[in-house]
């Protein structure tokens, strides 16, 4: 989108300076097709404020599809179809006076490849998201949202001293880093990850774990991971998705993730944290 597209006046100003309290998100009996193929069947969960809420299961057991319900991202694919409510906070992000702008705002999306504007600078990549969401700024108030992003995303001491050089020039785990950053520049409420490290090393891994630790209480955090280890280094919550034999996804169990490991109630996922299948 060029400049002479957007309507100025029509824009929001950008939040106060303030980073939003954590919010909390429910879904309820959230059912999910493409075309005629169910993926989903009526999964409900609560996703406290403040805490990490791991999404673990073998792979085509819906985790992503799930995920992606969370913000409207779902019904971008075409043939794509909903039933159920995500409720944010307790209003539901699906009502037909909700604006999809609103959603994507309140609960921003880090995906599985860092995925940065590779042509443009650190800083432009940080504040990219106000364009994109329709969020005017003055330019003293970006730079401090830059820092601001770029510190709460565990990356400004590494790059302060370079912010016009392109975002393509980092490494992978810095790129990734400023994919939170600039979801983190919206100031969004509920942040949504999905496979954030798979295609990182392991220094570039710890790291990224260790932005979600530092996030933990000041975004709700909700990631899809099919690492064991991580979702347990890094999740207070665990959900346990599962496919069987043809059927659509759905939870089998879901809880504390101290629980999930150490005394699942389910046999399946017993089985699943245990490596002896998936």
């Amino acid at each position: 989108m060029t400049e002479t597209l957007i309507d100025t006046e029509a824009m929001p100003p950008l939040p106060t300076a303030a980073v939003p309290a954590p919010a909390t998100l429910e879904a309820r009996s959230v059912s999910a097709w493409f075309g005629s193929h169910q993926v989903l069947s009526r999964v409900s969960l609560t996703m406290p404020a403040g805490r990490v809420t791991a999404l673990i299961g073998p792979s085509g057991c819906g985790k992503s599809t799930f995920l992606r319900t969370l913000n409207r991202m779902h019904e971008l694919i075409p043939a794509a179809q909903l039933a159920g409510e995500v409720l944010f906070d307790g209003e539901d992000i699906y009502a037909p006076e909700r604006r999809l702008t609103d959603a994507r705002r309140r609960i921003g999306m880090v995906f599985q490849k860092p995925n940065p504007f590779p042509a443009m600078s650190i800083y432009d990549n940080v504040v990219a998201g106000l364009r994109l969401t329709g969020t005017r700024a003055a330019r003293r108030t970006k730079d401090e949202l830059v820092e601001e992003s770029l510190t709460r995303a565990g990356l400004w001491k590494e790059v302060r001293d370079r912010l016009r050089q392109p975002g393509g020039a980092l490494s992978g785990g810095q790129q990734q880093r400023l994919c939170i950053a600039r979801a983190l520049a919206v100031r969004p409420r509920v942040l949504l990850m999905d496979e954030p490290c798979s295609a990182l090393d392991p220094t570039s891994t710890r790291r990224v774990e260790e932005t979600i630790h530092e996030l933990a209480d000041q975004v709700t955090v909700v990631i899809v991971t099919h690492n064991m280890q991580q979702a347990a280094r890094v999740s207070q919550q665990c959900a346990f998705f599962l496919a069987e034999q043809g059927t659509p996804g759905g939870i089998v169990e879901h809880g504390p993730t101290e629980d999930i490991f150490g005394t699942p109630k389910d046999q399946r996922t017993a089985d699943y944290v245990a490596g002896r299948f998936g």
